[in-house]
């Protein structure tokens, strides 16, 4: 269980979260939800213990993250928005030296690195250099990583920025698998994502939790009107005679349908009303046949942008609309008149390969050379470099597709292990 007291972070000036408390219960998936600079990252660093609160308190199972942070890291496994991989590894060396690193050794590495292979399904790839891999497969070995230890809180910041639909659709059902065994916190702004796995939200604004609750009794408690609608064969004045007996309803709308003599009605009703009982048994014993009857309930969407007062997407149609002809004008105006094209100033020192900054001597050609220097450094951990065959996970490609060609990754893995 994680418990989160009054957290506050500052940065000079700028409050980033401030002064909020939630409770995280076992067994759930949490969805942290909220715009672009809401504190989701921010408040995901201060539980994993990545970074320092200002003010307040996280408690893992009980251990202070700040006092006791090698007692509750043990409690948690953690994949922020960037994966922390080692593009010069493979995943079974990767993982080999993040099991290590969380104190596993022998069978009980072995074992579970089998197990994270084959839940992520990256068994066909676990000897293909990370750096060659496309960005979906390199965040499930992200994840496997999280899932080394055999946590019982796995924290996801943002899992899937930057896939395609079909990566995003297998790592939301992975996710799903996790939330099996273990307690998950998935932080999004994706509403889609949120809804399709989550069983508990809370929303972020501002640096405060502004919502935490089910789906479910959220957009209950939006607002105090709730919508009824339904779909009548009635003359127009039988059904303003019903609706006008009914207690609870605060006002009505009638529309015609295409069908001949079918209405559909608009009713709007008190907090906490129901009136579907009554309304279909009055409009059954007049003998008139009732097509539809349901509650409104509020979208996703809606709820997110009414608690984080956000603009509606109408208004935000509509702002477009009006400025339309502002913004034409200040691309017109850009540095009197000349093109904008002439004001580009563009220095071509070389291919754009040069150019990347990438320094081939900043990390280890292979694990192997770690372990030849912690060897030297004292430690007396066994060597990693050899990279044995662990795990035999499958791979479903009906599910899931591989960005890269075959076999010019492997010619790639070839030249950089040469």
């Amino acid at each position: 269980m994680i418990e989160v007291k009054h957290l506050t972070k500052k940065y000079a000036s700028e409050t980033a979260v401030n002064d909020i408390s939630f409770t995280v219960e076992p067994g759930k998936i949490y969805g942290f939800l909220g715009p672009n600079g809401a504190g989701k990252s921010t408040t995901m660093n201060i539980i994993t213990g990545c970074l320092a609160p200002t003010d307040g308190q996280v408690l893992i199972n009980g251990y202070d993250i700040t006092e006791e942070p090698e007692d509750a890291k043990r409690f948690i496994g953690y994949l922020p928005e960037i994966p922390p991989l080692y593009p010069d590894f493979t995943p079974l060396e990767y993982l080999t030296f993040v099991g290590k690193a969380k104190g596993l050794r022998g069978a009980e590495l072995k074992s579970q690195i089998d197990y994270a292979i084959e839940s992520t399904c990256i068994g066909e790839m676990k000897n293909r250099l990370i750096k060659n891999l496309s960005k979906g497969y390199k965040q499930r070995v992200g994840i496997a990583q999280a899932m080394l230890g055999n946590p019982e809180i796995v924290i996801l910041d943002e899992p899937t920025v930057g896939l395609d639909p079909r990566q995003i659709i297998y790592i939301r059902s992975l996710i799903k698998k996790l939330g099996e065994n273990h307690t998950v916190i998935l932080s999004s702004h994706i509403l889609s994502e949120i809804s399709a796995v989550c069983d508990y939200v809370i929303i972020l604004s501002g640096g405060k939790v502004v919502a935490s609750d089910t789906l479910e009794n959220l957009s209950g408690s939006v607002e105090n009107a709730r919508i009824t609608n339904m779909t009548v064969r009635a003359e127009p004045e039988t059904l303003k005679g019903v609706l006008s007996k009914i207690d609870g309803i605060t006002e009505y709308e009638i529309t015609e349908t295409k069908e001949n003599g079918v209405y559909n009605i608009k009713i709007t009703v008190e907090a906490d009303a129901d009136i579907r009982d009554e309304l279909f048994g009055a409009f059954a014993r007049l003998g008139a046949p009732v097509y539809k009857l349901a509650p409104e309930t509020v979208s996703l969407e809606e709820m997110f942008l009414r608690l984080t007062n956000t603009v509606t997407p109408e208004e935000i149609e509509e702002g477009l609309s009006d400025n339309s002809e502002d913004v034409y004008y200040e691309y017109d105006e850009i540095d009197g008149d000349e093109d904008a094209e002439d004001n580009i100033e563009i220095e071509d020192d070389g291919d754009a390969e040069d150019n990347r900054g990438i320094d081939d001597d900043e990390g280890p050609e292979s694990i192997g050379d770690t372990a030849d220097a912690d060897k030297e450094t004292g430690d007396d951990g066994e060597n990693i470099g050899d990279g044995e065959n662990i795990g035999d996970g499958e791979i479903n490609d009906d599910e899931v597709t591989e960005d890269e060609d075959i076999e010019e990754t492997e010619k790639k893995d070839e030249e950089n292990k040469s």
